[in-house]
């Protein structure tokens, strides 16, 4: 790593942005004059943000890419509303009101993890001029189980938390996440703890849930309208994912026109910590690729 790499903390990379009268987001900012810009929208367990989700992949992509890590509304330093409609279309609308309010123009690329991998997906549907190339881990709404029980192991341990949360039922969930349990530490449940239990996080994460099973839920059902992206997709699956098992992929993969899937072995729905190098050449590698 770099000195350069190494200056870019938490603190130095931190911004806020006031996108609407009642909503301002938080992200991350680093590579700031590189050609190509790439937000990262981070997953949708307690107590998660941008930095928890790709401390470690930020300085790397910025090498080569204005980097933007959004926090989410409703996570992170970000605003956490409960009244909105479905939360794909919430976040994609607010990461819009995002790149207006920076003036940022053109098309980004967007990697997207689990709920961020969704919200990126109906930014693309609903933005589509301003969609680049997609990353998608492991997303949640455009996976359908077709083997997989559902809901799944990682899903039902969300429902957990959600009803008691408690510091035994956050580790429970965070030990779903990953094939490699040392990634699992008593500072990481300690840090994700005390983000998701503040009152306003659990409320926030609550109006999330019911938004994928009321009023407009239905938005929310990705795999329906995957037919409809025209970019260049690439699905990145851990073949022991809990969350999003790897058969979630196959409707995916036959529905987008332009889809390449890449499956890690020894990795659950973290591929950006769990196979971090390969991880961090992979998504370069495809989006500084010159074809179309």
């Amino acid at each position: 790593m770099t000195t350069t790499e190494e200056a870019l903390t938490y603190e130095s990379t931190s911004r806020f942005a006031q996108v609407r009268p009642d909503l301002k987001l938080h992200f991350h900012e680093a590579g700031v004059g590189n050609d190509k810009t790439i937000v990262l929208l981070h997953g949708g367990g307690p107590g998660a943000s941008s930095w928890s989700n790709f401390a470690r992949n930020i300085p790397v992509l910025a090498r080569n890419f204005h980097v933007i890590a959004v926090d989410q509304p409703g996570y992170g330093q970000s605003d956490k509303p409960t009244e909105h409609p479905q939360y794909f279309v919430h976040s994609a609308s607010a990461l819009n009101d995002l790149l207006n309010t920076l003036e940022i123009t053109g098309r980004v690329d967007l990697l997207g993890n689990s709920l961020g991998g969704g919200a990126a997906v109906r930014f693309a549907l609903d933005y589509p001029d301003r969609a680049g190339r997609l990353v998608l881990m492991g997303p949640g709404g455009l996976s359908v189980n077709l083997f997989a029980p559902d809901p799944t192991e990682g899903v039902k341990n969300l429902g957990k938390f959600s009803y008691q949360p408690t510091r035994e039922n956050l580790e429970a969930f965070l030990r779903i996440m990953v094939f490699d349990q040392k990634l699992i530490t008593p500072e990481l449940v300690e840090e994700r703890f005390a983000a998701a239990s503040t009152p306003e996080s659990l409320a926030a994460a609550k109006a999330m849930g019911k938004s994928f099973s009321s009023g407009d839920f239905e938005l929310g059902m990705l795999w329906r309208e995957a037919y409809k992206l025209r970019q260049r997709v690439l699905l990145i699956w851990g073949r022991e994912d809990r969350v999003n098992p790897l058969d979630g992929a196959l409707v995916a993969l036959k529905m987008i026109p332009r889809a390449q899937l890449h499956v890690f072995g020894g990795c659950g729905h973290w591929a950006q910590l769990e196979k971090f190098d390969e991880f961090n050449r992979l998504a370069t590698d495809f989006l500084l690729d010159g074809g179309k």
